[in-house]
């Protein structure tokens, strides 16, 4: 006899209790294991404003009771979302239905601009300096190789 959480039980029963717990295929149920990949990172649901329409139509023609229930879990949605969107609408604000890139706005300025602007023309003339320098370079070696070297020139 075997002993089961505190209990005897006959050698077969005890057994076939072992192979369930076990998992074996032979005896019993086979339990399922727990996936152990990772879940990626959630990331916040967007929905177009078209979607909205469709659904605030829908709430608004759910004339029985639990419809706008059933409506909301047939889509995945809270009461938050009827009631922000159905605020939206109210307030005439369309563009409020689309949904919108969160965090701060950037800022852009006449003088943020004018500094892009002379970044690119700084980037502009280096690569134009380098493409003269080498040229430059090549002359002298060309010069150098038919015997009329050229005078090294101070730099600025």
């Amino acid at each position: 006899m075997a002993t089961v959480n505190g209990l005897a039980l006959p050698a077969d029963q005890s057994a076939a209790i072992a192979d369930s717990v076990s998992g074996s295929p032979e005896g019993g149920r086979a339990t399922p294991r727990p996936n152990p990949e990772v879940v990626g990172r959630a990331r916040r649901r967007r929905f177009t404003a078209a979607f909205k329409q469709k659904v605030l139509a829908e709430a608004d023609t759910a004339k029985e009771s639990g419809e706008i229930g059933a409506v909301l879990r047939r889509h995945g949605l809270y009461s938050s979302h009827l009631t922000h969107w159905r605020q939206e609408r109210e307030a005439g604000i369309l563009e409020g239905l689309t949904p919108q890139k969160r965090g701060p706005k950037t800022k852009v300025t006449a003088a943020a601009l004018e500094n892009q602007k002379l970044q690119r023309e700084n980037e502009r003339l280096t690569e134009q300096l380098r493409r003269a320098e080498i040229v430059i370079d090549v002359q002298k070696k060309v010069a150098a190789l038919l015997g009329r070297p050229i005078p090294q020139m101070e730099p600025l």
